[in-house]
């Protein structure tokens, strides 16, 4: 299980895939550049930040990772987060917060909680995913349009506010450049997907920007010369009162970054046919965010954008994945000083696209159409990670979710007293429905249909005080109960304490689910109860009854369940 992809796909590897690996991962490479830097920038960092991410991470997450063609690096969706901790701790705060998300994500995926990751509700996903998109777009109408502002607020609506107050001071070269990129990037594709539009983009406008001397803002006016070589690696110093502090936001970094990698793993799977290792890929996440903090780098997680351009130019191996980190590591090292004359409005049209591809506006409707349920988590998560805090977003959004699944299941439940309510219709399609057999008097017959869970519970107590006298045996049927918990079984238990110290004996009939029969073992209801008074059939049951009745058991009648 723990084996990483890499190991498998080099049995048999051939010339002919490595120079598809090789095209691949140096056009990977290449649309990773701006991106890594746009992404450091407006996660609030210097943009060697996010080189030293993409090359590092993105070297480890291939090399030790569970798929066969995830990219690795920063991504757009760690912006809110990484500036958020910027913005509160600090630069070496956040460094920190990345090493122990790293160690995070590693004992998830030793504790095998890749599966689990995969069940997080999908309007929950596409909510704060969407909400991630605005707040970036919203992030970048500053350099966008070139005004002439100070700090930009970090709340959103104090953001918007402060951009109306500046609107006047709008830089039309910076808003044309931007715009430029904007239109490049969608159209480019049409001319050829080899080479991306970004690229084109960038170096058209720092061409025009340096030879008519445009006054507008570049990476290297605003943040200097980019270095040209990795930093000497540190391990950050960790003692109690840091990791406490620090703690909530590393998890949301691991969380956000677990969610992520295997949803592009999930989507690579589909594009290849693959099928990958979801917990072999937390630990390469873990241990690439662990690496990428002490080389000074910010989280990383898998890209779907790049690892969907990793498939579409032929990429079918991890080897892929690491030229593109080696060709990031070429260029920062030979040409990464001329990155330092890019415009950042070039930037901003970027990431503005970026924020468009994640919008997920189809599914957001798509939703929207959909259950009530759905509509309801997919609103909150959005609001709240826009207006608040992503991890409070994904924090209630998971309780709402489960609350509003648990009252679907509970209306899936249903506890009635049948015996007075025979069907006669329902007989000819359901030969075991009690009008077809004769109960006696003092008799009562309930029936659960759907999950015993703490959800549904109360409808059995509720249906237990309807009875107005006290039969002398109810019979319980239990033939559409898949599962029972905690409170299913407390529940019974106090139902049965009551039957008798009503003088009642109670029947189970028709116990067919493993686990529900396990539960009952475990909880020694079978021994309260009498294993006697558990069995397979309804016309067992009946005639268990009948002895019950009559005082007089015949055991030659009705056949015992058998228990290991």
């Amino acid at each position: 299980m723990f084996i990483p992809k890499l190991f498998h796909t080099l049995k048999g590897y051939t010339k002919d895939q490595f120079a598809k690996d090789l095209q691949a991962g140096l056009i990977v490479g290449i649309v990773a550049l701006p991106l890594a830097i746009a992404f450091a920038i407006a996660s609030g960092v210097s943009p060697e930040k996010g080189l030293f991410t993409a090359v590092i991470a993105g070297f480890i997450i291939s090399a030790l990772g569970g798929s066969r063609v995830q990219i690795g690096g920063p991504t757009g969706a760690f912006i809110v987060i990484v500036y958020g901790i910027v913005q509160q701790y600090g630069v070496n705060g956040l460094i920190i917060a990345t090493f122990i998300a790293g160690i995070i994500l590693i004992i998830m995926g030793i504790a095998r909680l890749g599966s689990v990751i995969k069940f997080i509700p999908h309007p929950l996903i596409v909510g704060f995913t969407s909400g991630i998109a605005l707040i970036i777009f919203s992030s970048q109408i500053k350099d966008f349009l070139g005004l002439k502002m100070g700090a930009v607020p970090s709340d959103f609506l104090e953001k918007w506010i402060a951009y109306t107050q500046y609107i006047s001071s709008i830089n039309v070269y910076a808003f044309a450049l931007a715009a430029f990129t904007v239109i490049v990037i969608f159209l480019w594709p049409k001319v050829t997907h080899k080479i991306p539009g970004s690229l084109i983009a960038i170096i058209l406008s720092t061409l025009v920007v340096q030879l008519f001397h445009l006054p507008v803002e570049t990476i290297g006016s605003r943040f200097g010369s980019i270095p040209t070589s990795l930093p000497s690696p540190t391990i950050p110093h960790l003692d109690f009162s840091t990791i406490k502090q620090l703690i909530q936001p590393a998890f949301t970094i691991a969380l956000l970054g677990g969610i992520e990698s295997l949803l592009s793993a999930v989507v690579a799977d589909g594009m290849i046919g693959g099928k990958h290792k979801s917990n072999m890929e937390l630990v390469a996440q873990g241990t690439a965010n662990i690496f990428s903090s002490i080389f000074g780098g910010i989280p990383a997680t898998g890209a779907i954008a790049r690892t969907a351009t990793n498939i579409k130019n032929g990429g079918r191996t991890p080897v892929a994945g690491i030229i593109h980190a080696a060709t990031l590591l070429l260029i920062m090292l030979f040409i990464g000083k001329l990155a330092a004359l890019i415009p950042m409005a070039v930037l901003a049209g970027i990431l503005v696209v970026v924020a468009y591809n994640m919008s997920e506006w189809e599914n957001f409707v798509a939703i929207l159409k959909g259950p009530k349920s759905d509509t309801a988590v997919l609103i909150t998560t959005f609001l709240l990670t826009v207006l608040i805090d992503l991890t409070v977003a994904i924090e209630i959004g998971m309780i709402l979710a489960s609350f509003l699944f648990m009252r679907k299941m509970t209306q899936f439940s249903n506890v009635s007293v049948i015996t007075k309510q025979f069907n006669g219709d329902k007989s000819k399609t359901d030969p075991l429905s009690v009008s077809n057999f004769f109960v006696p008097n003092d008799v009562e017959v309930f029936e659960i249909t759907g999950p015993l869970f703490f959800g549904a519970a109360y409808k059995f107590k509720e249906a237990s005080k309807i009875i107005e006298k006290a039969p002398k045996v109810l019979i319980i049927r239990m033939r559409e109960v898949p599962i029972i918990d905690a409170t299913g079984i407390h529940t019974l238990k106090e139902v049965h304490k009551e039957l008798k110290h009503r003088g009642t004996k109670l029947i189970l009939s028709e116990v067919q689910s493993s686990q529900v029969l396990e539960e009952l073992k475990k909880a020694r209801l079978l021994f309260a109860i009498g294993k006697a008074n558990v069995l397979a059939t309804f016309k067992e049951a009946l005639l268990r009854s009948e002895s019950i009745l009559t005082d007089i058991p015949n055991k030659q009648d009705f056949m015992y369940l058998k228990y290991k």
